[in-house]
């Protein structure tokens, strides 16, 4: 019922990158692990859900998601893009990997899973969590789409508390349900600029987003509310994102395409240190939100 899968990907840094440039990126062996639903019958096909974790690797709380997805007849295939490029975290650089290479895994996954002999092929979704969210929310994003495989539609995207400071001036995220679940006290990946961008693309796209009280960055962790010095708060930050592919620096509008350019990026805005931890309702509630929406969409 457990299976390592193997595939290839490529390691582009940016959008950009994969938007003019995708055919020449250095490529990269990727894993993930896919598990079968637990009343598993091998005549049947099953949804999947691919899982992409935060800059801090896995946690405990997301393979609680999985466990339940798996309980409700829907299969889960972790996607491990830092293991197989021998990082364990990007906290406090966000360079190593990058949303980029997590959202091109992401969409190889996906062309690997559609084939498999158990996995129904229209009802894919993917799900993240932090830097992970951002990859369940930018793999709707049509450019990107359009650039690595426009035949890819992704059934269902549910980003937890996603990073949404970049604004794209195209505003089509397809036609699948993509609903965003963050805290209102996030001060890494705050809820208002998330609020904002829901307002942007609901008149073109199937998105909403739910914030939950008194909550801060991994509400849905059972860990108790601590300090990380080290993680970036972007909650002074609002990059734009022009259809090539660019995110632009706040102030000086240059284009944030390369480790070092990003740095000066994020010098302009970015604060050192920021609060996770649980809050127990909003935990129940988001693992509540999230087995019914799956299941609404995938089943």
């Amino acid at each position: 019922l457990t299976k390592k899968i193997y595939f290839d990907s490529a390691n582009p840094f940016s959008f950009k990158d994969i938007i003019t440039n995708l055919d020449n990126q250095q490529t990269q062996n990727i894993f993930g692990i896919l598990k079968m639903p637990t009343r598993f019958n091998e005549q049947n096909k099953y949804p999947v859900v691919i899982a992409v974790a935060g800059s801090n690797g896995w946690s405990e709380h997301h393979y609680e998601y999985l466990e339940m997805y798996r309980d409700n007849g829907i299969a889960t295939f972790e996607l491990c893009s830092f293991q197989s490029r021998g990082i364990s975290s990007t906290v406090g650089t966000q360079v190593e990997v990058t949303t980029a290479m997590m959202i091109l895994d992401s969409y190889r996954a996906y062309e690997l899973l559609e084939k498999h002999i158990n996995i129904d092929s229209k009802n894919i979704g993917i799900t993240g969590w932090s830097l992970g969210g951002g990859v369940a929310l930018f793999s709707a994003w049509k450019p990107l789409n359009n650039a690595i495989n426009h035949q890819v539609n992704f059934a269902a995207h549910l980003p937890i508390y996603p990073p949404c400071i970049v604004t794209p001036t195209v505003l089509d995220f397809g036609n699948s349900p993509i609903h965003i679940l963050i805290g209102e006290l996030d001060n890494w990946t705050p809820a208002e600029p998330c609020n904002y961008l829901v307002n942007k693309i609901s008149k073109n796209s199937n998105i909403d987003l739910t914030i939950y009280a008194n909550s801060h960055h991994s509400f849905d962790s059972e860990e108790p509310v601590k300090f990380n010095e080290k993680g970036y708060s972007f909650k002074n930050c609002l990059f734009r994102l022009n259809e090539k592919g660019d995110v632009l620096m706040n102030y000086l509008h240059l284009p944030m395409s390369s480790p070092i350019m990003q740095k000066i990026g994020f010098l302009f805005c970015v604060e050192r240190g920021v609060n996770l931890g649980g809050n127990l309702e909003a935990r129940k509630n988001a693992f509540e939100f999230s087995k019914d929406f799956m299941k609404k969409t995938l089943l």
